[in-house]
């Protein structure tokens, strides 16, 4: 089952990395709980529960403020239930034009083939200042 759950996270970022934002949620639970990094600009909302509110609370504004806003993976780390991704964000704010280049590691859980929990932990700081310019 664990390299099952691996193999769905490896999916997920290639659906990111298209923008298939309709194969992103559908690898999600129904009641996904999803938590942004404290003081991370989106944290504003955490936790964000269910398909509607991480699409319109996460994906909407990454799409709609970034410019290529990219989640790029570079190492995924299997503990069962539990896959913990380490990779870079890159992107640029609009509103600033401010660039990010920021190290994130990601905890997706899992059960039944379907993600039930997403913690993200990232250089807060260097998102702030890519927001404020």
């Amino acid at each position: 089952m664990s390299q099952a759950n691996v193999d769905l996270i490896q999916s997920l970022y290639a659906a990111f990395a298209r923008g298939d934002g309709p194969a992103v949620l559908a690898s999600m639970d129904p009641a996904i709980v999803w938590t942004e990094a404290e003081n991370f600009p989106y944290a504003d909302r955490n936790p964000y529960v269910g398909h509607a509110a991480v699409a319109e609370g996460i994906f909407f504004r990454l799409a709609t403020e970034w410019d290529r806003f990219q989640a790029l993976p570079s190492e995924f780390l299997d503990a069962g239930d539990t896959i913990v991704v380490l990779g870079y964000y890159k992107a640029a704010y609009k509103a600033t034009g401010a660039p990010l280049n920021a190290q994130f590691a990601h905890i997706w859980r899992l059960r039944d083939a379907k993600i039930t929990a997403f913690q993200q932990y990232t250089d807060t700081a260097q998102a702030l200042r890519a927001v404020q310019g």
